[in-house]
């Protein structure tokens, strides 16, 4: 891939790139910013190896997924529940953001019902594609799908 053509695939895709890791951050659109700059800095150092452009939205969208997982790995969380999603609501960064109450019940799926929820109904993703970036089999990505819906319907039906 050439740097134009990399430049060219950054601008058509980076609209839902980006709306596909302040949701995976739930809501945190400082941390999405700066995983989706560290993805993009990972993808143009090895796009002179990536040869099939037809899948360059999956390939950028693994990327990113990978650098939130590492971005997350280290993190701990010391207070409750509670106390973190008065903190969230207090921040002048998240205070104007809509969907907070599903950005906060996305927060309590794991990572890969996550994942999988938000790469099939906000990115419309086909399942296959998503296992592909999840690293999963597909039957796994359908009980993610399952899973998640059930999780995210009881949460936001019990909030």
């Amino acid at each position: 891939m050439t740097r134009e053509q990399f430049i060219s695939h950054v601008e058509a895709t980076q609209k839902a790139f980006r709306r596909f890791l302040v949701a995976l951050c739930c809501g945190d659109s400082q941390l999405a910013y700066d995983v989706a700059q560290e993805s993009y800095i990972k993808a143009y150092l090895a796009c002179d190896t990536f040869t099939n452009i037809e899948k360059f939205n999956a390939w950028i969208f693994k990327i990113g997924y990978t650098t939130f997982l590492n971005h997350k790995r280290p993190e701990k969380i010391f207070e409750d529940y509670d106390s973190a999603k008065g903190i969230a609501a207090d921040s002048a960064a998240d205070a104007p953001f809509r969907y907070q109450a599903l950005y906060s019940a996305l927060e309590k799926l794991p990572g890969r019902e996550r994942t999988s929820v938000l790469l099939f109904y906000m990115e419309g993703y086909q399942i296959k594609e998503i296992a592909d970036i999840v690293e999963a089999s597909t039957d796994a990505v359908k009980q993610y799908l399952s899973r998640g819906r059930k999780h995210l319907h009881e949460i936001l039906k019990n909030e």
